[in-house]
């Protein structure tokens, strides 16, 4: 018996290195992408909390700043 308690403690210390806790920040991440900003930094025309709003916003986006196709050579 006394040789199988360094064994147990052994395994007990690997095993409560497996345990993860969340790693949040501090932060609650629930929000929907579109539910508005805290801030002034917000592309002009857009209304926070109107999902249409925001789906033209980023298919502009998409198209016409990050469209390496459209753009002149």
């Amino acid at each position: 018996m006394i040789k199988c308690i360094p064994l147990i403690l052994l395994s007990m210390v690997a095993l409560t290195a497996c345990g993860e806790k969340a790693q949040t920040l501090g932060t609650k991440n629930d929000a929907t992408s579109y539910s508005g900003a805290t801030n002034s930094f917000v592309a002009s025309g857009w209304t926070a909390g109107d999902k249409n709003s925001w789906e033209q916003h980023l298919r502009a986006r998409a198209q016409y700043g990050q469209n390496d196709n459209t753009r002149a050579p």
